[in-house]
């Protein structure tokens, strides 16, 4: 783990804690409390949903795959109870068998995997039949102008976000790997940058379209 690394993480909750009260805290609250049944959560970070998941979850796995992170992230789980389950796993290379969970959650996670079409084809392969998928990720602009700008600075934002892209179009990557989109919910991440502002909101199933 490189320093910058380490450093990225110990003060992650730090430079969160605006647009986490500001935009974040509520759409975590509104789509996490939704899971149901066996849940897992990629890239679980210093473990934000954590207060969010409801009596519904009968049992909740969480991946992260920075140790640093991962630190952080026991400590969190330790106060919650029952605890979940944490795995040292890239959302790449998921360690678990074909069909294990009723839902996955990512929230802030698919902008930074190293290959997001292969994530993608984890999170489908680990879902049941009729799992959901519940997402909240800030993505490429809609609109050419700020699009443009994020395609120039996303190489800045890579090295300041620890590998986080800011131009990705993950929707759209969510139905390109077999899944059906059944709500989006387009926002503003409110006190961030221009280039990290468009945020998609939603739920999307396993089985794709009918």
């Amino acid at each position: 783990m490189s320093v910058w690394g380490r450093l990225f993480a110990a003060g992650y909750d730090r430079v969160m804690a605006v647009p986490e009260a500001a935009t974040f805290r509520a759409h975590r609250k509104a789509l996490v409390g939704r899971a149901s049944g066996s849940v897992l959560e990629i890239g679980g970070g210093t473990g934000a949903n954590l207060p969010f998941y409801g009596p519904e979850v009968a049992e909740l796995t969480i991946t992260e795959p920075e140790r640093p992170m991962f630190s952080r992230l026991e400590g969190k789980a330790a106060t919650v109870s029952p605890a979940p389950a944490l795995v040292v796993a890239p959302a790449e290379a998921l360690p678990f068998e074909d069909s294990s969970f009723d839902a996955v959650v990512s929230t802030l996670v698919l902008c930074t995997v190293a290959d997001q079409p292969r994530a993608l084809t984890e999170i489908h392969r680990v879902l049941k039949t009729e799992g959901t998928l519940l997402f909240m990720e800030h993505v490429r602009a809609r609109d050419e102008r700020t699009a443009r700008w994020q395609d120039r600075l996303n190489w800045l934002q890579r090295r300041v976000g620890h590998g986080c892209n800011c131009n990705r179009a993950t929707a759209d990557a969510i139905e390109a790997a077999g899944f059906h989109v059944t709500e989006l919910r387009r926002d503003i991440v409110k006190k961030a940058p221009p280039i990290v502002r468009p945020l998609v909101v939603g739920v999307a199933t396993a089985n794709g379209r009918p």
